[in-house]
């Protein structure tokens, strides 16, 4: 097998400050990670290491901040997270920026330096405490940086973090050879069991409709709103159910899998489709309720929703080598010429070559050129394939749900104009 370590003669080693049973002032590696092609990488464990072996699919992302907000992002599912961010930990876990009820989702976590200390007034319990309540693994003194190149280069690969110092290299080589996030139905493996409904907005001390970049069209100061709007649950973000309702909608939640024909019957003014984890296309379901919705009513999708509407215009998706996950994606916007810096968290994209005439692709990723943003006149569309959302991140695209909102108000025409002010 091939052994990636670090290079001593550069890289001063980073270990919390517990002592092993020789008196030594740090950690000695007891965990590995082993990918798919062979390569392995040395670290120790933290967080929940009772399972021996974790499976998953292992992803970099390139966010300075929210590391919270990553872990628990149900569109993880499926996957163990490298944070090229090198210092984690150092804030701990709080209660107010969880983005799902449920915790983690994500199998694990991919860390160069494991914080030695916690600094932060909002904080709870440490990263180590929370990973090991959510059974997530933890590996720390990892090369990160020799981790993400073999990443971009090669594109995602299935790895095993392992604790069990007798398990052979070969063996967990084989183990992540035969598991694959392709044609895996992760929505419902997130979604909520049944229909809620959601009102609570975005905190004052968080908001940034006074920083000009939001127009807060239809925001009415209060919990629940004029404007009706059912939500597809694919792992959806609390944070964008904040965002829905500071802008005066009442949101009902329902399941990835909630009937089209009860979704209609419930009158809304329009109808959201969530981000999510994992292959479009192994939700058929979804795809054939969306089919059924647009067109009728105004809609709106991000991220997995941006994928599911992509298929129901009749499109088709594929997937990317290395996805996309971080804080800070370029994005051009077609309607504007403006860029929008982006935060973004997915593995699958719209191939714009399948789409109708009648779909318009207005927002395009300027590092690989992929499809970021579509807008249907005709059936009163509008998708993006990142978070607007954003919490911690950027908060350029936060005005697509103004858009949304307008589109609710208004019956058709002139309502997927450019509103941002250049």
């Amino acid at each position: 097998m091939q052994q990636v370590g670090l290079a001593d003669a550069c890289v001063e080693r980073e270990r919390e400050p517990e002592r092993d049973e020789g008196g030594k002032p740090w950690r000695e590696n007891d965990a590995r990670l082993v990918l798919e092609n062979g390569e392995v990488y040395s670290g120790y464990g933290f967080g929940h290491t009772e399972d021996k072996t974790y499976v998953a699919e292992v992803v970099f992302n390139t966010s300075l901040t929210g590391y919270q907000e990553i872990l628990t992002d149900p569109s993880y599912r499926g996957q163990t997270v490298c944070f090229t961010q090198p210092h984690i930990g150092n804030v701990g876990i709080n209660e107010g920026d969880m983005e799902c009820d449920h915790g983690c989702h994500l199998k694990g976590v991919v860390v160069r330096h494991l914080s030695e200390n916690v600094s932060n007034y909002r904080s709870r319990e440490t990263l180590d405490a929370y990973l090991k309540r959510q059974s997530v693994v933890g590996i720390a003194g990892v090369d990160t940086r020799q981790l993400t190149r073999a990443l971009r280069e090669k594109g995602s690969l299935v790895g095993v973090v392992c604790t069990d110092e007798s398990v052979e290299d070969a063996d967990l080589v084989a183990m992540a050879k035969s598991w694959s996030i392709l044609g895996k139905d992760l929505l419902k493996e997130v979604t909520c069991k049944e229909p809620y409904e959601w009102s609570t907005q975005t905190e004052d001390e968080w908001e940034f409709k006074e920083m000009g970049i939001s127009a807060s069209i239809g925001s009415n100061g209060g919990g629940g709103g004029d404007l009706k709007v059912v939500a597809y649950d694919y792992g959806i973000k609390s944070n964008i159910l904040k965002r829905l309702s500071s802008r005066g909608c009442s949101v009902t939640v329902v399941p990835a899998d909630y009937p089209w024909e009860d979704v209609l019957a419930m009158n809304p003014d329009g109808v959201f489709f969530s981000n999510g984890p994992g292959d479009p296309s192994a939700a058929p379901y979804a795809v054939e309720n969306a089919r059924n919705i647009i067109g009728k009513i105004p809609a709106f999708g991000i991220c997995m929703g941006h994928q599911i509407l992509g298929q129901a215009f009749g499109g088709t998706t594929f997937k990317l080598k290395f996805g996309h996950h971080g804080g800070n994606h370029p994005i051009k916007n077609t309607l504007t010429d403006a860029i929008e810096i982006s935060a973004q968290n997915h593995n699958f994209a719209v191939d714009p070559s399948t789409l109708p005439e009648t779909v318009q692709v207005t927002h395009v990723n300027l590092n690989d050129g992929t499809v970021a943003g579509m807008v249907s006149k005709d059936m009163n569309v509008l998708t993006i394939q990142y978070h607007p959302e954003a919490s911690p991140g950027p908060h350029d695209a936060d005005v697509a749900f103004d858009q949304f909102v307008e589109m609710m108000r208004k019956e058709k025409g002139g309502v997927l104009e450019p509103k941002v002010s250049l």
